[in-house]
């Protein structure tokens, strides 16, 4: 792994594709080992996060469903604007079911809490969890609980593996972060 440049920035190697793999077979261990007696259904909250729900589904041994929805607080920027807005309806019904949102990335936590609202609201599962492939400590700011977290990570800005810097990077199979430093939310 090297350095790369994307746009006007440039990003160091931060995670190789065989740790993120690891990391990524032992959560969805764990999610089995809570719904093995289950058909979950997991919800891929898109973009960023496709090659994370992919690789998940690999090493998933149980029986399950997916669905996809849509939602973004990044405008084509290195920060979340704040405001999230739904870009796609949800692709399944799933009323009274287990629902676990997967996430490629939990910073603020502003989407999540959207994500959380909107199901509570409108679609009434039987119950809603979270599992993100990489989490923010430092600056996730709700009181909720993520319930699945497969690393956490510093406040840098990362791309790669299906997170992207305004719209490019996200098919690198590792994971870079900015190499000048955290970003200030």
């Amino acid at each position: 792994m090297e350095t790369i440049q994307i746009h006007d920035k440039r990003f160091v190697p931060f995670l190789k594709n065989a740790e993120l793999q690891k990391i990524i077979k032992d959560l969805a261990e764990k999610v089995y080992e809570d719904y093995k007696d289950e058909t979950p259904i997991f919800i891929g909250v898109l973009n960023g996060v496709i090659m994370f729900f992919a690789d998940f589904l690999k090493y998933y041994p149980g029986p399950c469903e997916i669905a996809f929805i849509q939602m973004s607080s990044y405008h084509g920027g290195l920060q979340s604007t704040g405001i999230v807005y739904k870009k796609m309806e949800l692709t399944k019904d799933v009323m009274d079911r287990h629902i676990i949102l997967m996430e490629d990335i939990v910073d603020t936590g502003n989407t999540i809490e959207s994500l959380f609202e909107y199901f509570k609201n409108t679609q009434r599962p039987k119950s809603l969890k979270v599992a993100t492939l990489l989490m923010k400590p430092e600056i996730y700011t709700k009181e909720f609980k993520i319930d699945y977290i497969a690393k956490e990570i510093p406040n840098k800005f990362v791309l790669g593996y299906g997170l992207d810097y305004d719209e490019l990077g996200r098919n690198l199979p590792d994971l870079y972060q900015l190499e000048d430093g955290r970003i200030n939310h």
